[in-house]
């Protein structure tokens, strides 16, 4: 078997938006169309708090259940353990990175030496509708202790006030895809398609 470090430098695509923006929907759409490794920096966050004996399974609670950001060193090391694990080299890493801690983590933790970020895939959807579809996700049995209106409206909060400031600083890069996530989850993934190149 070759020696994985002649690998060539895993890509990545950062995919964000609101909570409730389609991110998940959206990534496996892309996952089954295009072979993408789909990382959720929240899905692994929570299923690290459920590991038995993790040293930052309290913490991680502590910060999901108050709609506050993770800090990132764990947050990249789950991310790099996931890509490692998976032996592939194609990835969309969801919900990440959710500020300027987080950006500036990944540059120091990952940076363009071992992933080349193809763009950063930007789900834009109005409040109300996010609010909605994670309020039917919980009523559903979503199983998220953050689906309920008192956690969304910090989460809603966080958003603005520390990712939007992120989307922007890539768009000024030239690095966004922008996509209106208030339609319908065909309509949207048409809209994926035509701008974004996989």
């Amino acid at each position: 078997m070759a020696a994985t470090s002649k690998k060539e430098k895993p890509n990545v695509v950062f995919v964000l938006g609101a909570p409730g923006s389609g991110k998940g929907t959206q990534c496996q759409n892309i996952v089954d169309d295009y072979g993408y490794v789909h990382l959720s920096a929240g899905d692994l966050l929570r299923a690290e708090r459920k590991v038995s004996g993790s040293e930052y399974g309290e913490l991680i609670e502590n910060h999901i259940t108050n709609g506050t950001i993770v800090p990132v060193e764990i947050t990249c090391s789950l991310l790099v353990r996931a890509m490692k694990e998976s032996g592939k080299n194609n990835f969309l890493i969801d919900g990440f990175p959710r500020n300027k801690n987080n950006l500036d983590g990944w540059m120091a933790e990952v940076g363009p030496e071992k992933a080349n970020v193809k763009f950063v895939l930007f789900f834009d959807c109005d409040k109300s509708t996010c609010v909605d579809r994670c309020l039917q996700r919980g009523a559903a049995g979503s199983g998220r202790t953050d689906d309920n209106r008192e956690s969304l409206e910090k989460r809603f909060n966080t958003y603005m006030n520390d990712t939007m400031p992120i989307i922007e600083q890539f768009r000024s890069n030239g690095l966004v895809r922008e996509l209106s996530a208030n339609k319908a989850v065909e309509e949207v993934y048409i809209e994926v398609k035509s701008k974004c190149e996989f």
